[in-house]
């Protein structure tokens, strides 16, 4: 009981960890290379972990209620995310 309460928690604190990057891009030095890549690489692996970590409670886990659903639907659409901004910053940094 106690480790399908701390894998929810953890699952929905990581669902608002990519807001986090809206105060941090309003500073100059965040928006300028290589410091804008490297925040944007660690947000996305952030998002692909959470992703993963919820993927894997709710099934090897098996925590599978309401709000930990709510959170795999969340995180699923995050990896998609994830992997289509690798992808773009992939493609512009080889073409």
């Amino acid at each position: 009981m106690m480790k399908e309460k701390l894998f929810t928690a953890i699952s929905t604190v990581l669902i608002f960890f990519p807001f986090t990057i809206f105060p941090i891009r309003w500073n100059p030095w965040a928006l300028e290379s290589p410091a804008a890549e490297i925040i944007i690489l660690v947000y996305i692996a952030v998002m692909l972990v959470g992703g993963i970590f919820t993927i894997t409670a709710y099934t090897k886990g098996k925590v599978k209620n309401n709000l930990m659903k709510i959170c795999l639907v969340v995180h699923g659409v995050y990896i998609a995310g994830g992997v289509a901004m690798l992808a773009m910053m992939g493609a512009t940094k080889f073409s």
